[in-house]
């Protein structure tokens, strides 16, 4: 994990985040223990409320779960929420944006999705 203190985004959200990656990429699978607070917060020399705060939103969101006693869990179906979640953003954060510029510029979904399948050639053979 690593924390860009200079970074807009406040540190809980980065924490969270990258949490959340580590989980959607196997390295915290389903039902099993994350790194507690404390160990975070060490290994990010940052204060543990902070890391809390981001854990807190991950349990908001029903990703991960605390076990009393034992430690924050990577709750069944996660992944699951969180490609929901992605899938979301992506729509909102790119294909609107994309929608809305081919309109600008009197594209039809025809020429859009031509350019969509160009940029899947292109990245499974450059050149």
């Amino acid at each position: 994990m690593h924390i860009d203190t200079n970074a807009d985004k406040p540190i809980f959200i980065q924490i969270a985040e990258q949490l959340e990656d580590a989980i959607f990429t196997g390295t915290f699978p389903e039902e099993t223990k994350i790194p507690s607070t404390n160990e975070i917060s060490a290994l990010l020399n940052i204060n543990p409320h902070t890391v809390l705060k981001g854990m807190n939103m991950l349990v908001d969101e029903e990703v991960i779960y605390k076990k009393r006693g034992l430690g924050m869990y990577v709750r069944e179906g996660a992944v699951n929420k969180i490609r929901a979640k992605r899938q979301g953003q992506f729509f909102d954060q790119y294909i609107a944006t994309l929608v809305a510029e081919a309109s600008k510029l009197n594209m039809t979904k025809e020429e859009v999705i031509q350019l969509i399948e160009r940029g899947f050639r292109n990245e499974h053979h450059p050149n």
